[in-house]
């Protein structure tokens, strides 16, 4: 007779780390020094010691690290990131990666090896160089019909997600994915009409790739397992006047539509059934021409039915916000200087 699981509690984190790949050496080494970081008017010391009091607060037993350090011919991911995690004394010390991003942000995984057994596990075939329907291995390119004109469109992830078997201390099985979704912000605008067409291109190209991140949840819902889905969207229900060219957001394809079986994320749902301004946030930044600062809610943690059901705990370790962050004024300035993110994590009971 086989014993049944036993119950455990699981502290998960999503969190996007602005520039941390600008805090390491070609080696992986700190660079914990005076010299300014990429992070306005803020030192690459300074930094390092936030990020190592917000990670030693969280105590996660997984952070899903979006915008991590680089991979390449001469750098290493992991190697930054246990470097890091070795300096600060996290019990998150392993990390684990997917396929290498086509920019300098990677998405990776950084955990407690006496608490999860993780393994990159991409699902989904290779498509061939003309790209497939369906939804194809994350680096692959999809073909997608996107206006129902009868012409297909290539697609290809520049950071393509991360998709990780999980096995907890108890045997629990989970299946996550780490998102890192296309920017809409307009770079390279130079004018009005520029601004325009380029703001149009990118929330088409982020709405392509949240539609076939939908169609890889729906083959892992189908096949029952239980998924968590976390990561920076650049998005959020009506955050932008193009949404409305669309008829909706990436997240709430993401979320599921019609019949399909649904994610779930409360802060999402505010954020859908909200009917005044208040709603949650998760990233701040400086507009230079208003000269003040905007806050949006880009940053999920969605989970299927089975985990919804176990009533998790989300939160987010906003400064201003979090009444926990907020009493800790170490930690809260922390968090203003680690990032323009800030971390989201879940709470749960297996």
């Amino acid at each position: 007779m086989t014993e049944p699981l036993r119950s455990e509690h699981l502290r998960l984190a999503s969190y996007n780390v602005e520039w941390f790949n600008a805090l390491f050496d070609d080696r992986g080494h700190l660079l914990e020094d005076r010299e300014l970081s990429a992070r306005y008017k803020i030192t690459r010391g300074q930094q390092l010691a936030a990020l190592g009091i917000v990670f030693t607060a969280l105590d996660a037993d997984g952070v899903m690290i979006i915008e991590a350090p680089d991979t390449n011919s001469r750098r290493s991911t992991v190697t930054a990131l246990e470097q890091f995690a070795a300096a600060y004394g996290l019990r998150a010390r392993r990390a684990v990666m997917g396929f290498v991003s086509e920019t300098e942000q990677e998405i990776a995984f950084l955990y407690d090896p006496d608490k999860l057994t993780v393994r990159h596990d991409p699902k989904g075939d290779p498509a061939p160089s003309h790209g497939a329907p369906g939804a194809p291995r994350f680096d692959s390119q999809l073909r997608l019909d996107f206006n129902g004109d009868g012409v297909e469109d290539l697609v290809r992830f520049s950071k393509p997600p991360l998709e990780l078997a999980v096995t907890t201390a108890q045997g629990h099985d989970l299946r996550l994915i780490g998102v890192h979704a296309k920017s809409k912000a307009p770079h390279g605008a130079g004018d009005d009409a520029a601004f325009k067409r380029i703001s149009i291109e990118n929330r088409r190209k982020q709405l392509a790739e949240c539609l076939w991140l939908r169609a890889r949840i729906d083959r892992q819902l189908e096949a029952g397992d239980s998924l968590i889905v976390m990561g920076d969207f650049n998005d959020g229900p009506g955050l932008d006047e193009y949404e409305k060219l669309f008829g909706h957001s990436g997240v709430e394809v993401v979320l599921g539509q019609g019949g399909q079986a649904r994610m779930y994320d409360p802060h999402a749902v505010m954020a859908l059934t909200q009917t005044n301004a208040l709603a949650p946030s998760s990233a701040r930044f400086w507009l230079a021409p208003q000269q003040r600062y905007f806050e949006a809610l880009l940053d999920f943690i969605m989970v299927s039915g089975d985990l919804a059901a176990r009533k998790p705990a989300w939160r987010i370790w906003h400064p201003f916000n979090d009444p926990g962050v907020l009493a800790v004024p170490e930690l809260a300035d922390a968090l203003l200087f680690a990032s323009d993110h800030f971390p989201v994590t879940i709470d749960l009971a297996l």
